[in-house]
């Protein structure tokens, strides 16, 4: 406390939140939980405000709220200690739909910097146009992520609430440093219901993670083996969780469940936890979709997007994927008033953002893109663990020689497990700062990723925030986005997209979004050898589609009893995030 008489709010921001915060961590240890929760809740409304000074003035320093990621924990846990359990919901909301934002401003000042290092060392009249270009793309960025900041203001608990309906659960995780919990969440419960998990659980579900991202990362070494293991781990994944206790505090009126998961939850497919001798999305006769918070989830709600009619779609821009959909494309568009394909080389960035490739201020966004109710992307897609901003997805000419990359390491990156030894060129693809900066779709009610690792974060990160592809879809203005939590098959893909598009044109005008994703997994999972090729003959595909699928189910599986996609590598891979409607 004295030392709070020198460092001041005004003197000494810095000193004055990390003396504070010690004081707030003092009284918590001490039992003292009413004085830790005050001095606590100064240090993050100083912190708010610092971001924001440091936000308005671009200056180039870490973010403040990311550098105390700690004092968020540290008053969710003195809230549960008191049992303020709505409070507790409140501050993790708050932690984690701003910080989604905020995260990504230092990462744009970085590059900012760098850009500006390049050009201090040129002469001015000699400057990289490239260099100079990229500066103002940069900028462009991070005005646009500082609009976006004054948009969420906190959510309180009653207005979480009312984004449920009777028939609507909320199941929220949250992982401390030696505990996590789940948050059940319904309209009618005054507050939530809680399962607080211990630190053997913790330690557990750590070890899993551990060793599901390992053998996964091994993947192209042995392919098979985090395959074949994948329905025993989610057994014990669904061991660790809990989740037939879990289940239980779901009150038995709920036909849909929403899962929020936290940090590196978001990777693993949790609707295909096997519970009560069955899979949680079997249970829940409205679906089981996600959200990355309750309040991003209150965003999409607000969004009306009553049309259904209008499809734009990216297919195939790679040479090793040319005719590879199976028609995937081909029918779905048939369901569509108004349908835009850009296909195989007219697949390309700058058919995408019109003008990228000359001025970044009059860049425009495909007008077709634009007013679309649906987009779909057949396509590669990868994620980028050291810049995640530059996650995104392989567009046409975007493949060359691994040489490259000892020229421009940020430019080019490598290909894991190409035979061809092959980079990508990063300037060639469409990122994650793409959609951030340039994207509106504010006629769009869903965006399909058809592509591999669409569903990826960042699965070191100790933040809360949710930074992807999808998070960049919902920024920008869809209220659902269907993405992939692995490399999948693409015969699986190809059959379960083609089902899921059929079950929206059935599913009383698209009304249920989740729900028809849910129904394709299951038919996917459940459908024998027999029933896939009675189905094949009566579909919409083309002659050569028909002829193709067929020959594969002949020739891989001689048994017709047989469920090709039974495993949940096949019919899981994919997860609704958003409104789910």
């Amino acid at each position: 406390n004295n030392a709070l008489l020198v460092y001041t709010h005004t003197t000494f921001p810095h000193r004055y939140v990390e003396t504070l915060f010690n004081l707030g961590i003092v009284y918590q240890k001490s039992q003292r939980l009413i004085s830790a929760y005050i001095t606590l809740e100064s240090v993050i409304e100083t912190i708010e405000l610092l971001s924001r000074e440091i936000v308005d003035s671009e200056q180039t320093k870490p973010d403040v709220a990311e550098q105390w990621n700690q004092v968020y924990h540290s008053i969710v846990e003195v809230c549960l200690e008191l049992k303020e359990y709505t409070e507790a919901i409140e501050y993790i909301e708050l932690t984690k739909t701003r910080k989604l934002i905020k995260s990504l401003l230092p990462k744009i000042q970085s590059e900012i910097d760098a850009e500006k290092r390049k050009l201090q060392k040129l002469e001015k009249d000699n400057q990289d146009n490239i260099n100079l270009k990229n500066l103002r793309y940069l900028r462009q960025q991070r005005e646009y992520l500082v609009s976006r900041l004054d948009r969420f203001n906190p959510i309180r608990f009653s207005e979480i609430q009312n984004i449920l309906n009777n028939e609507t659960a909320i199941i929220q995780f949250y992982i401390f440093c030696n505990c996590f919990c789940a948050f059940i969440i319904t309209r009618n419960n005054d507050k939530p219901d809680i399962w607080h998990f211990n630190q053997q659980d913790l330690d557990a579900l750590n070890d899993w993670k551990k060793e599901y991202l390992i053998d996964y990362d091994a993947k192209y070494q042995d392919k098979n083996q985090w395959q074949n293991q994948l329905e025993e781990r989610l057994k014990k994944l669904a061991e660790i969780l809990h989740i037939e206790q879990l289940i239980d505090l779901v009150p038995e009126q709920c036909k849909r469940l929403i899962l929020i998961p936290h940090r590196y939850l978001h990777l693993f497919p949790l609707h295909a936890l096997p519970v009560k001798e069955s899979y949680l999305i079997d249970l829940f006769p409205n679906g089981v979709g996600y959200a990355p918070s309750c309040q991003i989830l209150q965003q999409v709600q607000l969004r009306q997007r009553p049309d259904f009619q209008s499809f734009f779609a990216i297919q195939n821009p790679t040479p090793d994927l040319y005719e590879k959909d199976l028609g995937t494309v081909s029918a779905i568009k048939k369901q569509f008033v108004d349908a835009h394909i850009l296909k195989q080389d007219q697949a390309n960035k700058s058919a995408i953002l019109l003008g990228i490739n000359e001025n970044i201020h009059n860049v425009t966004l495909n007008e077709k893109l634009l007013k679309a109710n649906c987009a779909f992307f057949f396509c590669h897609g990868y994620f980028n663990p050291n810049s995640p901003l530059y996650s995104g997805f392989l567009l046409a000419d975007c493949f060359v020689s691994s040489e490259l990359i000892k020229v421009d390491p940020k430019r080019y990156i490598p290909i894991p497990g190409d035979k061809d030894d092959r980079a990508v060129d990063l300037e060639k693809c469409l990122t994650l700062a793409d959609i951030i900066t340039h994207f509106k779709l504010e006629n769009c009610r869903l965006v399909t990723l058809s592509a591999c690792e669409t569903g990826f974060t960042d699965s070191t990160s100790t933040s809360d925030e949710y930074i992807g592809l999808p998070s960049g879809f919902l920024l920008a203005g869809s209220t659902n986005v269907v993405s992939s939590l692995w490399t999948v098959s693409a015969t699986a893909t190809a059959l379960l997209m083609i089902k899921f598009y059929e079950e929206l044109q059935q599913q009383n005008n698209q009304n249920n979004i989740v729900l028809a994703l849910n129904t394709a997994q299951r038919w996917l999972r459940d459908t024998t050898v027999k029933g896939f090729q009675d189905w094949v003959n009566k579909s919409s595909l083309s002659y050569v589609c028909i002829v193709y699928l067929n020959k594969y189910f002949a020739v891989n599986y001689k048994n017709a009893l047989t469920k090709p996609f039974e495993s949940p590598f096949y019919w899981a891979a994919f997860c609704n995030i958003g409104k789910g409607v």
